[in-house]
């Protein structure tokens, strides 16, 4: 076990400061349409049909339809970023938008986006009309294309009927982006709108371990500065069209998607204790399926690890989530991979039970190294997970020597798909299930609590919450 507050000054405050302030570093490969979606007719929509040179006003007739480009053209010169040989450019305040609706309505979209060639980093947003174009309300959070290599962007639109979608860019003046690889969903086919299975199921999340310490919001919601038991407004009143900021807490997203499931979610305030098989505790572990505990900042007691650990054994699931190497947020000498790491190494249930170990590393990269195969995590009733993007996170070694069952589910880019730098894995134990993603950025919507920074990692790309999702049903016994 190591100790921050033996390291400097200065160290520290990094850590502090460094919640998730970071920008978005690295490209995510272009999202492929998979047997898991059900896309709106005409999509996915790569632009590579038509021709278009100049940036005035026109039309442009695409495999999906007819598309107004203003301000933009069609590009595919070396330095437009493009899966196959044309996207589109776009410059000033230009718009890409479809003349046309889809008629069964937009469930998930996802967007390809780049700078072209060297130009600066440029803001865009994606706008829907349920009125054939007459009027328009934007869609999810402002994107910042800084990359020139192509990332994906995900927005939750939820819109049943018709609709049509158009990107504005909105800053960077003259700097040009690159659009590309256009899916639209079809509303209710995925995307946590559509139950995967009978039976509801209650997930209880940690706000007892110091989650909203410094700028940290690892939580459903916050109420007068407290992660309350009960997320407000009730849960009884989220429909399929909800946004995830019907709460306020940085992984509210994340809830309000099992919510529309039919799932039960609720928090474990600060300042009580995680137990198991204690009757007079209203919220003991044996009241729920899955336990997840998103990046812990002060470390378990002795009872609290018998009490995890026993909860798993019996049956219960457990989703872990860490945070990168330095970043206790309330220096109190751990950090959520010091924790993890005691949970795991020192309790009186059994030394390494899951089979695996947090690295004390720091890692930022977008990775597609996804283990193949029909793995109910990666390919579950909410969509095939294809990629995961890291921004200051923690890699896993694996020890099937300890626990035979775990398996790692992603890898860093350059590792072989074996033991060692998993940014994802899982594994079971006695009759439980575990899961471990080893960074918080992933389940950030990017709509937190009132004085907190946060970015949206959640709709960064459509395979983060595919995943956290498919793997909450897992843990639930669904999948």
């Amino acid at each position: 076990m190591k100790f921050n507050f033996l390291f400097t000054a200065a160290l520290l405050t990094l850590s502090v400061a460094c919640s998730k302030l970071e920008p978005t570093p690295s490209a995510a490969p272009a999202v492929t349409t998979t047997a898991a979606d059900v896309s709106a007719a005409g999509f996915p929509e790569g632009f590579e049909t038509g021709t278009k040179t100049a940036y005035t006003t026109g039309s442009v007739t695409f495999s999906s339809g007819s598309w107004t480009l203003n301000d933009a053209l069609v590009g595919n010169t070396t330095a437009d970023a493009k899966t196959g040989s044309q996207s589109v450019r776009v410059r000033n305040v230009g718009t890409v938008g479809m003349n046309f609706n889809t008629t069964t309505g937009a469930g998930i979209v996802t967007v390809g986006h780049a700078v072209y060639g060297t130009d600066a980093s440029s803001q865009w947003e994606l706008w829907a009309s349920q009125n054939s174009g007459n009027s328009y309300v934007k869609v999810g959070s402002t994107i910042t294309s800084s990359s020139a290599t192509l990332s994906t962007a995900s927005f939750s639109v939820n819109l049943s009927g018709s609709v049509r979608l158009q990107i504005r860019k909105i800053s960077g003046g003259t700097n040009r982006i690159n659009i590309d690889n256009v899916t639209v969903e079809q509303y209710g086919s995925g995307g946590g709108t559509t139950p995967p299975a009978t039976g509801s199921k209650k997930f209880l999340f940690d706000g007892s371990h110091g989650e909203l310490a410094g700028n940290a919001d690892w939580v459903l919601d916050v109420n007068s500065g407290v992660a309350s038991r009960y997320p407000s407004p009730a849960q009884s009143g989220i429909t399929s069209t909800t946004p995830e900021t019907y709460w306020t807490g940085a992984i509210s997203a994340w809830g309000v998607a099992l919510a529309k499931q039919g799932h039960t979610v609720e928090q474990l305030p600060a300042g009580t204790v995680i137990s198991y098989g204690n009757t007079a505790n209203p919220q003991d572990l044996s009241y729920y399926s899955v336990f997840v505990v998103d990046e812990p900042n002060t470390i378990f007691t002795a009872a609290e690890k018998t009490a995890i650990l026993r909860f798993v054994q019996n049956g219960g699931g457990l989703f872990m989530i860490s945070d990168h190497d330095i970043s206790d947020r309330n220096n109190d000498g751990y950090d959520s991979p010091d924790i993890w790491n005691d949970l795991m190494q020192n309790n009186s249930v059994q030394a390494n039970p899951f089979g695996f170990s947090v690295n004390l590393d720091n890692i930022v990269e977008n990775s597609s190294n996804v283990r193949t195969g029909t793995n109910p995590i990666l390919n579950g009733s909410q969509g095939a997970v294809s990629q995961l993007s890291f921004h200051n996170g923690a890699t896993m070694t694996l020890n099937p020597t300890a626990n035979s069952t775990v398996q790692g589910l992603i890898w860093r880019s350059s590792a072989t798909q074996g033991n060692n730098l998993a940014m994802a894995a899982s594994s079971t134990f006695g009759s439980g299930r575990v899961v471990i993603i080893g960074d918080s950025s992933p389940a950030d919507d990017g709509t937190g609590s009132p004085g907190n920074t946060v970015y949206d990692g959640w709709g960064e790309n459509v395979s983060h919450p595919r995943l956290h999702l498919n793997a909450s049903l897992w843990l639930a016994k669904l999948q």
